[in-house]
């Protein structure tokens, strides 16, 4: 969820505007989305990010208007038994959303060296308004308000705690044409990503849409840490590349590696590795995914991008991939 707050305070920074920020901080039942989603308001109506799949936020705009006119945070609710399908009770809070330039300084810094904070909403679960009701940032040792609270006493409040990982990020290593589909694909997830290309390719961010950072380099040059908030994936169509790629990678562990093309090209590099590097650990050769994807019957580069991703997701999420009518209990975990 961070890319969403990301995207949040990416919007108030460009307008600077008068905002209420309403928070998910508790639910009854089930619901589209889960406690700890986001959304932004402007005065003039103006929405950014969603609390629900798209019935919820008429609901939260309206709310919102009476933190606009007194200041006063306060807690909405919205008993999607009546109204939805999805059989449960949403807790909103909202609050004035006014982060001053020392709160955007630690947020952008923490955002940038990749580094895990934390958020802590106070408030009572019921529709009520009072002055106290608000979301604490915590970047290390350092606390944060986002808005400058009338009464700070939280004693008697519910609180909802929120861990927040870096963005996850993806890191494409080739520059075809459907190395753009996955850029692309994997932007509207909210994922960073990061393309590699071979400088003589002459390629530019303009080439990628919603990638983040071109890193233009050959392999010997090339070194990169993974963490585990960040995916592989090798696609430069080249056999001798992608061999080159995966030595420099082979130290690390990542959160997903995968290599394009099918298994007879993922054999065949499998055996020169050995050969090349035969101490090369047996669990990051388990840890390659090769063919990348699940299958899907996927042709095109656009559902092949989709093949890639949801093995991605399954993978980071543990989860064997299944129809959802196949799967018992909660839709979501």
């Amino acid at each position: 969820m961070t890319h969403e707050l990301k995207s949040i305070i990416q919007q108030y920074e460009k307008r600077r505007e008068r905002a209420v920020l309403a928070t998910v901080v508790a639910l009854d039942g089930s619901s589209y989305r889960r406690p700890g989603v986001r959304m932004l308001i402007f005065e003039n109506g103006d929405m950014v990010g969603a609390v629900s799949g798209g019935c919820v936020e008429k609901e939260v705009l309206y709310q919102a208007q009476s933190v606009f006119s007194s200041d006063m945070p306060k807690v909405m609710t919205y008993d999607g038994r009546y109204r939805l399908g999805c059989e449960g009770i949403l807790y909103i809070l909202l609050e004035p959303f006014a982060p001053d330039a020392a709160f955007l300084e630690h947020f952008w810094a923490c955002i940038e060296a990749r580094a895990a904070f934390q958020t802590t909403s106070y408030f009572q679960k019921e529709h009520s308004e009072a002055p106290n009701y608000r979301t604490v940032f915590h970047f290390g040792d350092t606390t944060w308000d986002i808005s400058s609270p009338k009464e700070k006493q939280v004693e008697g409040l519910l609180s909802f705690h929120q861990e927040m990982d870096p963005c996850f990020r993806l890191l494409i290593i080739g520059a075809e044409h459907d190395a753009v589909q996955l850029c692309q694909y994997a932007s509207l997830t909210g994922w960073e990503v990061t393309v590699v290309a071979n400088p003589r390719e002459e390629k530019t961010e303009r080439d990628f849409p919603g990638i983040h950072k071109l890193i233009q380099m050959e392999p010997e040059s090339f070194t990169y840490n993974l963490d585990d908030q960040t995916a592989v994936v090798i696609m430069t169509h080249s056999y001798v590349k992608d061999l080159q790629f995966v030595m420099v990678l082979k130290e690390e562990r990542g959160a997903y590696i995968g290599l394009l093309g099918p298994a007879k090209r993922r054999e065949k590099l499998f055996g020169e590795l050995l050969e090349r590097c035969p101490d090369i650990s047996e669990s990051f050769l388990e840890r390659l995914h090769g063919p990348a994807g699940i299958d899907i019957g996927a042709e095109t580069p656009q559902e092949i991008s989709i093949s890639i991703l949801a093995e991605i997701l399954s993978t980071i999420n543990r989860i064997k991939p299944q129809p959802l009518k196949h799967k018992e209990g909660k839709i979501h975990t």
